[in-house]
């Protein structure tokens, strides 16, 4: 085992992550401005899609790590058939769920029901589809919906908060399955889809357009929020949820009621553009 993987497993997830939370919320402007500053140059931000580009105008780093872009910089593709993609980033993986398990990176894999907490709820994507994108520092912060959907219930599992970068998940058995997330569950038009939000190392924020700040607080057990008679009706390609720091977003559909195109590892992504198609 390697030392940074090692570091994995030991490190004090949670206090380093309360301490992230801290920092990236101080409004000090000698330092919140040092620091998107310094983001912006290390990762290469492209700041003229932002709806605000001036970065040093943001109150504090979370404020810039999940700006908004402006009108246009984003579109959906123009098929409504089509399955959109929810996330800037990239492809950690994508494509069928066998035999319930759903495939990591070489070696390594985990059940949809370990992903979702809940053998249940993730029947129906037993022989389905999933796809996987990770979104690193320099990436838009806000995932959307890939299609209409209405929420029917939230499930924020407890867990660690391995990093998610390529080589943890390379790795770190079982990773995404094993961290603190937030799964959401939808009613669609063909059937039930599922996002799930996974929080990582000093990045596990997680806030829902419906409910606002939804991790932290970490839970220690399964928190179940049943959201039925609510009437929350999601568009597709709207805003869905937002990563306070950035992390992985996991799609499940069922296996008749989609197909996804094919994509390598480490495909860019870009919030609108085809992911599948709907049948």
């Amino acid at each position: 085992m390697s030392p940074k993987v090692f570091l994995q497993y030991v490190l004090p997830h949670r206090l380093l992550s309360r301490i992230a939370y801290a920092v990236a919320r101080t409004r000090a402007a000698w330092f919140k401005d040092w620091l998107i500053r310094l983001v912006v140059r290390k990762f290469n931000v492209d700041m003229a899609e932002a709806a605000d580009p001036v970065a040093t105008n943001y109150a504090h780093f979370n404020a810039f790590f999940t700006r908004e872009l402006k009108p246009g910089a984003r579109t959906a593709d123009a098929d409504p058939r089509t399955l959109l993609m929810p996330a800037d980033g990239k492809i950690s993986q994508a494509g069928r769920i066998e035999a319930g398990r759903i495939f990591q990176a070489k070696g390594q894999a985990f059940t949809a029901a370990e992903l979702l907490g809940d053998e249940a709820m993730a029947a129906p994507y037993a022989d389905g589809w999933f796809a996987n994108i990770y979104l690193s520092p320099r990436d838009y912060h806000r995932v959307h919906m890939p299609w209409k959907g209405r929420l029917v219930e939230t499930l924020h599992v407890p867990g660690r908060l391995f990093t998610v970068a390529p080589w943890g998940v390379q790795a770190i058995p079982r990773l995404f399955a094993r961290n603190e997330r937030l799964v959401c569950h939808f009613d669609t038009d063909f059937g039930p889809m599922c996002s799930v939000m996974v929080g990582a190392l000093l990045v596990s924020g997680v806030e829902s357009v419906w409910n606002g700040e939804e991790i932290p607080p970490y839970a220690h057990k399964p928190v179940r929020r049943d959201w039925r008679g609510k009437d929350i009706t999601l568009d597709r390609f709207v805003e869905m949820a937002r990563f306070n720091y950035g992390s992985t977003v996991i799609l499940l559909f069922p296996r008749d009621a989609v197909t996804l195109d094919a994509f390598a590892t480490e495909t860019p992504t870009r919030v609108g553009q085809r992911l599948g198609l709907t049948r």
